[in-house]
């Protein structure tokens, strides 16, 4: 295995700290052979579909990839902006926002960049990008408030397979979860609260949260105790009483058992049974996307006022709230555990001066 390029080096370079946002991806346009090529890259991952490879195989290129992206890039047209997909317009001011915000809190010198685990930009295209910045140090914080091996731990997995090409490889640390972190749930409820002050209070809050198959829970991922956990923790932050929210799964695909209870279900059936207004809360999203947007905004709604419902809101995500960014910046912080503290870059930079002069070399 033939190793990356190593960027040229000076002695005396400081070495810098860096913080790596990673959300899903998107396809680059909301045409069929720019979803196809992103479908392809993200049902291609074992951990995304756990099915046998030769069997995955045959139903991923001879049946799904023929017909899924059509209807999949006639739904994204539906939401996709002047400024592009909504996941990536999001995810990128999130990362300008941090980046200032945490410039502010006087630490300057952190480097903040994003990258797709599937897409552009890739994992691997910022990892070199931020090797070339001299950055020794890289926090790796998914996106993913409840951890589950299909999101978060694909995630180090592209990471882990640029390291192995890496010759000299940064210190690493990962965000694994943050489902029940206080400034998490506060912003969640801070966004809430917003809304409710603009639009009143629905009969019933849903949160529902993107689903995942059954197996998963019963082969030991915690994704399914998270959900419930921030649910939980939301409620409180709400004083919501138990019969006025409810927690629910999305995004179904395929014949197998999910997660329950399902979203458009329960819409369903709450538009039956004569409630007359609903909000729905998606807290497993930080930035308002193609299951937001159009599988609750427009399908969630067509479902619940079909069935006799009267009234849909969709709370937007956290996207680029204060208090989102904010709690971005101490989930951050607590986790560097010292990187990046005012006045360390500095003094690494003195010693790495001093270690070099004593070697002769020019600083």
């Amino acid at each position: 295995m033939a190793f990356l390029a190593e960027p040229a080096f000076a002695h005396g370079t400081p070495a810098r700290t860096a913080i790596l946002l990673v959300n899903l991806g998107t396809p680059e346009a909301p045409t069929r052979a720019a979803v196809r090529r992103y479908l392809k890259e993200f049902l291609s991952d074992p951990r995304v579909v756990e099915i046998p490879r030769p069997l995955w195989w045959l139903i991923l290129n001879g049946v799904i990839l023929n017909l899924r992206p059509a209807k999949s890039a006639a739904k994204y047209a539906q939401i996709w902006d002047r400024d592009g997909s909504p996941l990536k317009v999001h995810t990128e001011r999130q990362t300008k926002l941090l980046r200032g915000y945490l410039g502010a809190q006087g630490r300057p010198a952190l480097v903040v960049e994003y990258a797709m685990r599937y897409g552009a930009p890739s994992i691997g295209t910022v990892l070199a990008s931020l090797k070339q910045q001299r950055c020794e140090r890289i926090l790796l914080l998914p996106l993913y408030p409840q951890y589950a091996a299909s999101t978060t731990a694909t995630a180090l997995d592209a990471v882990s397979d640029c390291l192995r090409r890496t010759r000299d490889i940064p210190e690493l640390r990962m965000v694994k979860h943050f489902h029940d972190h206080p400034a998490y749930i506060a912003a969640l409820a801070d966004g809430v609260r917003r809304h409710w002050a603009q639009q009143g209070k629905p009969d019933k809050l849903l949160m529902s949260f993107h689903g995942l198959p059954r197996y998963t829970l019963e082969r030991g991922d915690p994704y399914h105790c998270e959900c419930q956990k921030t649910a939980r923790l939301l409620a409180e932050a709400l004083a919501l009483a138990p019969d006025q929210f409810q927690l629910s799964f999305q995004s179904r695909f395929g014949r197998a058992e999910w997660l329950q209870p399902y979203t458009a279900a329960t819409l369903a059936q709450w538009g039956r049974q004569g409630l007359r207004r609903v909000d729905v809360i998606c807290p497993g999203f930080v930035a308002d996307c193609l299951e937001t947007l159009e599988e609750l905004g427009m399908e969630g709604r067509a479902e619940f006022l079909n069935a006799g419902g009267k009234e849909f809101h969709l709370i937007p995500c956290l996207n680029e709230s204060d208090a989102w960014i904010q709690a971005l910046a101490q989930i951050a912080l607590e986790h560097m555990q010292g990187w990046g503290e005012p006045g360390a870059d500095a003094a690494a930079r003195a010693r790495s001066s001093e270690r070099a002069k004593a070697l002769g070399a020019p600083v």
